[in-house]
């Protein structure tokens, strides 16, 4: 958080903040993005499974709820006025086998970690945001790539394909899994925050046994 960022600088004239094209921008709507040309959007054989599946998907409950998001911005308000510091971690992307307890909880307690450390420093409140339970879509600039000799579909993330060269093909139904794995994650954080995990008071239960090094083995 640099204090000579004019977003993050609470004495930053509003004319800073604000952008002079604004007035030109489209009116924001939830489809207000489809006015915008799409570069990497995967290109599917099956329209028919393209909107069942993403009938399936828009039919399904949200994520996340309207009161969690508003608290969010309230954080992040605080945050741009300096009275608190926000910390975001995660993969770039991840994988349904990832989907799992131990892969969870090690890195939501990495989170914790830096958190503590941020805030034994810092002496301000730690806005945790996880990139977590839904980054499921790998951007690629090509749609293919060659893999011996052969023209195979890019990886695009398990929302879209497998990372197995035989299972390329854009897959909708994908988009429901990665919906009910991104759910399974957000339920099991959850759950360990309403069972005290991120409780401060109780770091030790924070150990990552799995990245420390077994001093028992002889070094040959």
């Amino acid at each position: 958080m640099a204090s000579d960022s004019p977003l993050l600088n609470p004495k930053t004239p509003n004319h800073l903040l604000n952008n002079s094209n604004d007035s030109n921008k489209p009116d924001w709507s939830p489809t207000s993005w489809q006015q915008y040309p799409i570069k990497q959007q995967p290109t599917y054989k099956d329209q028919q499974a393209l909107e069942a599946a993403l009938k399936k998907v828009r039919s399904l409950p949200p994520l996340v709820h309207m009161k969690e998001v508003e608290s969010l911005k309230a954080h992040l308000a605080l945050a741009g006025e300096g009275k608190e510091f926000v910390l975001q971690g995660g993969d770039c992307a991840e994988r349904f086998i990832d989907c799992s307890k131990s892969p969870i909880e090690n890195k939501f307690k990495i989170l914790l970690q830096m958190s503590l450390i941020i805030l034994w420093h810092a002496r301000l409140p730690v806005v945790r945001i996880a990139r977590m339970a839904g980054q499921f879509a790998k951007p690629r600039t090509s749609t293919y790539e060659t893999v011996d000799g052969k023209q195979i579909f890019s990886f695009k993330g398990d929302n879209i394909n497998d990372f197995d060269i035989n299972k390329r093909e854009p897959d909708p139904d994908r988009m429901v899994q990665a919906y009910f794995h991104s759910a399974a994650t957000l339920n099991y954080v959850r759950a360990m925050i309403l069972g005290g995990v991120a409780d401060l008071h109780h770091p030790r239960s924070w150990k990552l046994d799995y990245i420390q090094e077994d001093t028992t083995k002889k070094r040959i």
